[in-house]
């Protein structure tokens, strides 16, 4: 009689866990430090206005201690209280500034745990770098979500290339820059409403996310900044780690997916290695 080979899951989880953590612990891998170039940008004149460019929004004690609470799964997921805690400090906002004008992102809008669907709405009719298909189609969508589901309360750090906007609720330079990067991405991207849109499909998100994650690091690294550099280790390792279990997850809803909780596991072993081999070449001086 033919028996049926059971692999356990548990085993299966460890597995996935080796191997992430190896494939990143290569000499090359996907979130190896590779700048984005800036030669071929295709910004968006249309978006440019005499507001400033960073705004932060009113402080509002209640409403961001409810979104403090909401945002503790992904406190717990990244191990970070500054998670999605609508508290941004100035070397946050800063660390942001620095690296919109060292990349020239004139045309985009930043939003330090601000709520202005508004204004949002009338930069994806003006932003007309994407195409009016997908503006007036995901587009839309992207912006009720944000407008109906305010990241005042729910949070969740991302750039919205519809509006050209990024979003910012967490008090991370490194999380900044990661949204950042996306716009710079985005930026150099002539058919940006295609490209926003391969996003939404499976397996497709770990290629922007590590383009994005792999800019910021040779970001940090040109600024000579080690500290900062395994900082970043430790919170964009692990965050492309929940990418990565959700591809290999497939279609079970992350937080139901072991594979998932695998993912974010290895990238957490795989960010301390990192923050740990840069510190210790790093002289004590500099630490």
């Amino acid at each position: 009689m033919l028996r049926s080979h059971h692999v356990c899951p548990h085993r299966l989880c460890w597995v996935w866990i080796v191997v992430f953590v190896c494939l990143l612990g290569c000499r090359t891998h996907p979130l190896t430090p590779r700048k984005i170039p800036l030669a071929d940008s295709h910004l968006a004149p249309q978006v440019l206005d005499d507001a400033p460019q960073i705004q932060r929004g009113t402080p509002r004690p209640i409403v961001d201690g409810i979104g403090w609470v909401v945002g503790i799964p992904s406190k717990l997921i990244l191990w970070d209280r500054r998670v999605d805690n609508h508290r941004i400090g100035l070397e946050t906002e800063v660390s942001m500034a620095e690296y919109l004008e060292q990349n020239e992102l004139d045309g985009v809008r930043v939003r330090l745990n601000q709520y202005r669907p508004g204004e949002d709405w009338v930069r994806l009719v003006r932003n007309k770098q994407v195409g009016a298909g997908w503006r007036y189609t995901v587009g839309t969508l992207s912006v009720l979500g944000e407008t109906v589901f305010p990241g005042r309360i729910f949070g969740g750090d991302h750039y919205n290339p519809y509006t050209n906007t990024i979003h910012i609720y967490s008090d991370i330079p490194a999380i900044a820059l990661h949204e950042g990067a996306h716009a710079k991405d985005f930026a150099r991207r002539q058919w940006k409403g295609t490209y926003g849109v391969a996003y939404l499909l499976p397996v497709v998100p770990l290629y922007h996310e590590s383009v994005a994650t792999a800019d910021v690091f040779a970001y940090l690294e040109e600024q000579g900044d080690p500290v900062a550099q395994a900082e970043a280790a430790r919170i964009l390792y692990p965050a492309y780690g929940t990418y990565a279990g959700s591809a290999v997850g497939g279609f079970i809803p992350n937080y139901a997916s072991p594979l998932y909780w695998a993912g974010v596991l290895g990238g957490h072993v795989a960010g301390r290695n990192e923050s740990d081999r840069i510190l210790s070449q790093t002289p004590a001086v500099l630490r």
